[in-house]
């Protein structure tokens, strides 16, 4: 095996975070994708001693667990990757996977646990980012998702199966509105052109829908007639605001540099386990409501009985702390992003709660300064896991238990060495599968301090 190879090999292994792995000549060969028992094109890409990365360029047969009905869009769209897998398959996957995580980390008391489903594992998506463009260079605009292997090529997911039909309907009403309207989709190389994202949310417990059309400053179009348009639609749901953002970044993200209100209004709401939440055009939401009230109800069963004082570290909006009120006396959360915290704060309002606060700054910073001392910390951090600095003042105050939430295992492996260096251990871990048909799975572990 040799750098630009061409080889047609089976996939053997799926490690966590979607990365397929076939031994090839005594190398393991590393690659994006691929379902155990595939038989794929392989470009090989780099090899060295004791290892090699390479990129599917095509499945040549399917594995024997690809039973599950798919949307014409899967293997061409770079969205779902599991799709045509059963979902107690994916379920099964995704636990052996964690184990095996737990396990090479030497964390070798994690021996077996549960894996919660979602509710569904379709139409679950509460919030989608179209993407402007065209499948073949100057052919026909599209509105979709950006395809595998070619991501200036976009695919018109028309038919996608994680979002619900009002997604669809609205996400084909667009495509055809614009096609008609003949206005160009921008061009990331070029930083030419209009027309750039769509972004629907919807709140899955009420109903409520946000349209949000994404467009440079490069040309001028009434957008009135796109929202009126809208408003005629026949849905399950509500449009309760339609916004225009403005868009000028070089960069490919939604970037929200000036926002018009085309009808309704700005915000709309959802609930989790019966508490409203006031959800903003940008601010963060759990993706899949229905499978956060999931999570947030197994935390709570960990959470056990009521504590006096719990903290809520990387708080966001304060949705689990929110959820949680009833299991302390006091909340005491910490987010960076003061929008979200300000967000918080009109949460608990909503709610009634008198027993949470939030505060706006750096975990890594305001930590130091609370002298009040928690009987339960909970850490839901960013993707990258929990800053040395943080951890150190999260360890000294000596709470009796530590609940961590994490989107990333893989971070949360060395969070883990740390904190049981420290003196304490594993009690309980959970997996919860809020993103199916995706390589991703949430990991819950219950830590408890040991008395020396």
């Amino acid at each position: 095996m040799k750098k630009r190879d061409i080889l047609e090999i089976r996939v053997e292994n799926m490690e966590f975070g979607g990365t397929g792995t076939t031994v090839v000549d005594g190398i393991k060969l590393s690659y994006k994708g691929g379902i155990a028992g595939q038989k794929v094109k392989m470009l090989v890409k780099k090899v060295r001693k004791t290892k090699a990365e390479g990129k599917i360029l095509s499945v040549l047969e399917p594995a024997e667990i690809e039973t599950s009905p798919t949307c014409p869009h899967y293997g061409i769209c770079g969205g779902c990757s599991m799709l045509s897998v059963p979902y107690d398959e994916q379920i099964s996957i995704k636990k052996n996977q964690i184990i095996e995580l737990f396990n090479e980390a030497g964390h070798t008391e994690v021996a077996d646990l549960e894996v919660l489903k979602s509710p569904s594992p379709y139409e679950y998506k509460n919030k989608m980012e179209f993407t402007f463009g065209d499948k073949e260079k100057g052919g026909e605009l599209m509105l979709g998702m950006h395809a595998k292997n070619s991501p200036m090529s976009i695919e018109y997911v028309h038919s996608c199966m994680i979002v619900d039909e009002d997604y669809r309907k609205i996400l084909v009403a667009t495509t055809e509105f614009f096609r008609n309207a003949n206005l160009p989709h921008y061009r990331v190389l070029a930083h030419e052109g209009y027309l750039r994202h769509l972004v629907l949310r919807k709140g899955k417990n009420t109903g409520d829908i946000q349209v949000n059309i994404v467009t440079t400053t490069q040309l001028e179009f009434d957008m009135d007639t796109y929202a009126n348009m809208l408003t005629k639609l026949t849905l399950n749901g509500e449009i309760k605001g339609i916004l225009h953002t403005f868009n000028d970044s070089l960069s490919d993200a939604v970037i929200p540099e000036k926002i018009n209100l085309l009808y309704g209004v700005t915000d709309f709401e959802d609930i989790l386990l019966d508490k409203r939440f006031n959800i903003s055009p940008f601010s963060f939401f759990q993706t899949n409501t229905h499978g956060a009230e999931v999570l947030y109800s197994a935390v709570k069963d960990m959470i056990g009985d009521k504590k006096d004082i719990i903290f809520d570290l990387y708080s966001g909006t304060g949705t689990i702390g929110i959820t949680v009120s009833d299991k302390a006396n006091k909340i005491v959360g910490i987010e960076i992003i003061e929008e979200a915290v300000e967000a918080a704060k009109e949460n608990i309002k909503k709610n009634n709660i008198k027993n949470c606060e939030f505060i706006a700054g750096d975990v890594a910073t305001e930590v130091s300064k609370i002298s009040e001392n928690p009987e339960l910390i909970l850490l839901d951090p960013p993707r990258a896991g929990i800053h040395p600095k943080a951890m150190g003042d999260i360890i000294s105050f000596n709470s009796k238990e530590i609940l961590y939430i994490s989107c990333n295992p893989k971070a949360l492996m060395n969070d883990l060495k740390v904190l049981k260096s420290a003196g304490y251990e594993i009690q309980e871990v959970i997996g919860v599968d809020m993103f199916p048909n995706s390589p991703h799975v949430e990991t819950v572990v219950l830590m408890s301090r040991v008395d020396k």
